[in-house]
C-alpha cells in the first residue's frame, strides 16, 4: 500500500435499530400451533422503532444482522397484554344477527352507535344470552416466534 494512504474497513453490516425497514421471516406458535407464518409468502417488512409491531418482538430484535435467525418468546405482558375480564360481555342472542346460529368460537363484527367498528368472539352461549369477548384473541397469550432477518435497509422519509 502507498504511504500516506489509510486501508479503509469494510462497511459494516446493517443491524436492526430504530428508523430501518426490516424484512422479517417468521413463524409465530402459540400454545403448540402456528397461528401466523410468512412461510411461502414476502417478508414482513416494519419501521424499526415505529411501533409497527409488537414490543417484545420489536426490543429482542434488536442488534441482529441480515440474515440472522432467532427463537423469540414473548410474554403476554409485552405482547397483546393479559385478557381483561370486563372485555367479556353479556348481550342478549335477540342483538345478533338474525341470520346466525351462536356458538362458542363464532366471531362477530358490527359497528357501534359511534361509528366505531367492533369485533368480538362468542365465548359462552345461554339460554337467551351469549358471551361476547372483546379481548385480542392473542390476550394473555405467550407468543413463540421463530425469526429470521432477510434484509436490513435504512427506511425511506415519510
Amino acid at each position: 500500500m502507498p504511504r500516506g494512504f489509510a486501508e479503509e474497513a469494510p462497511p459494516a453490516a446493517a443491524t436492526v435499530q430504530d428508523n430501518m425497514d426490516v424484512g422479517l421471516e417468521y413463524t409465530l406458535m402459540v400454545d403448540g400451533h402456528v397461528v401466523d407464518s410468512t412461510e411461502g409468502k414476502d417478508p414482513f417488512h416494519y419501521i424499526q422503532g415505529h411501533h409497527q409491531v409488537i414490543p417484545g418482538l420489536e426490543r429482542q430484535l434488536i442488534g441482529l444482522h441480515a440474515g440472522d435467525s432467532k427463537n423469540i418468546v414473548v410474554k403476554p405482558e409485552e405482547g397483546y397484554g393479559a385478557a381483561d375480564p370486563s372485555a367479556i360481555v353479556e348481550i342478549p342472542k335477540a342483538q345478533l344477527p338474525k341470520d346466525a346460529t351462536p356458538a362458542v368460537g363464532m366471531m362477530l363484527s358490527g359497528t357501534q352507535p359511534d361509528g366505531q367498528s367492533f369485533h368480538g368472539k362468542i365465548s359462552e352461549v345461554k339460554d337467551n344470552t351469549v358471551m361476547l369477548d372483546f379481548n385480542h384473541p392473542l390476550a394473555g397469550k405467550t407468543l413463540n416466534f421463530k425469526v429470521k432477518i432477510a434484509t436490513i435497509v435504512p427506511a425511506k422519509a415519510p
